[in-house]
């Protein structure tokens, strides 16, 4: 296993993979998942949405790994990533793992890669999926260089980490005689990606002297220490109402199918409350990071949980 502490050489392999952040990918998965969940409920399962399904989870990787060494790149260049006073993991070009001219390819490559292997999905989901994914791509790269520092971070991670993902996840995954608005697909999107924002909750709240300092005006920094930990508390909750609410509006819920929802959303809420509990002990600092851990584990529980809620209680 690589780790930061390693004799990590210039530009090498392993510099690439801490550089890309693979415990990240749990989080790019959630929204995929989801998305195919939906998906094989409204489609019934054939092996038809195999082949898409692999492609969303792909470009999913690749643009969460893009958008990783973005932040890398332009966070150091910004003077962000001072090794003195950064709580956060270590950072490639910060470290000088990763040399800047370098990195500037490494994104060039991996943004094509991305847009390349994206290309097949338009014989799923038509020409519009080119719109979507230069979205995608246009999001990655003005998240850390302009709306992070506007306090807009949060609302893009609902769109690009919720929204988008599941909904066209699912259209693509669907016979073309599908392909229309459903409420229930853009409900969950909505409350995938609050619980998504979580992370970012955490990372934010962390970081919040330094982010005050340099000029970030995040919604940590913007609305306090106490209300980001109601916040973060009570963003799952709404998010599994909105979840509940979808798949009761879309069906009539036996008391089987609601004791079912409320078992496995519990298997999600307890550890959510261990960890904010911890958050709000521990209150600042690099103990923090063990919190973003946490929140990661959670995220992907509750991406797996509401996937089963869907297959098992969903019926369009």
């Amino acid at each position: 296993m690589i780790s930061e502490n390693d004799n990590i050489r210039t530009n090498s392999i392993e510099a690439w993979i801490l550089a890309a952040r693979p415990k990240t990918l749990t989080g790019a998965s959630v929204p995929v998942m989801i998305g195919v969940a939906l998906a094989i409920k409204t489609a019934q399962w054939n092996s038809s949405l195999i082949l898409p399904a692999i492609l969303c989870f792909i470009f999913a990787f690749l643009m969460q790994i893009d958008s990783n060494l973005i932040n890398d790149y332009f966070d150091c260049i910004h003077g962000n990533d001072d090794t003195s006073t950064r709580l956060g993991p270590k950072r490639a070009c910060a470290e000088g793992w990763i040399t800047l001219p370098v990195m500037r390819r490494g994104l060039v490559v991996v943004s094509l890669a991305a847009c390349c292997l994206g290309l097949p999905l338009i014989f799923y989901g038509g020409w519009e999926m080119v719109i979507v994914g230069a979205l995608c791509v246009l999001f990655a790269f003005l998240y850390t260089t302009f709306f992070s520092y506007k306090g807009l971070g949060d609302l893009l991670v609902l769109i690009f980490f919720g929204i988008v993902p599941v909904y066209f996840t699912w259209w693509v995954c669907v016979p073309e005689e599908l392909q229309q608005f459903n409420p229930t697909v853009l409900g969950c999107g909505i409350a995938c990606g609050l619980v998504i924002d979580t992370l970012l909750l955490v990372n934010n709240y962390r970081d919040r002297d330094n982010d005050k300092r340099d000029g970030k005006m995040t919604l940590v920094v913007r609305i306090g220490i106490r209300n980001t930990e109601k916040l973060y508390l009570y963003l799952p909750t709404v998010a599994e109402i909105i979840v509940f609410l979808c798949l009761a509006t879309a069906m009539q819920l036996t008391i089987l199918e609601v004791v079912i929802f409320l078992a496995l959303a519990s298997l999600y809420f307890i550890p959510h409350s261990k960890t904010t509990k911890k958050l709000i002990a521990i209150k600042k600092g690099k103990a923090l990071n063990m919190v973003l851990g946490m929140t990661a584990r959670d995220m992907f529980l509750f991406g797996i949980m509401t996937a089963v809620q869907i297959i098992l209680i969903y019926e369009p």
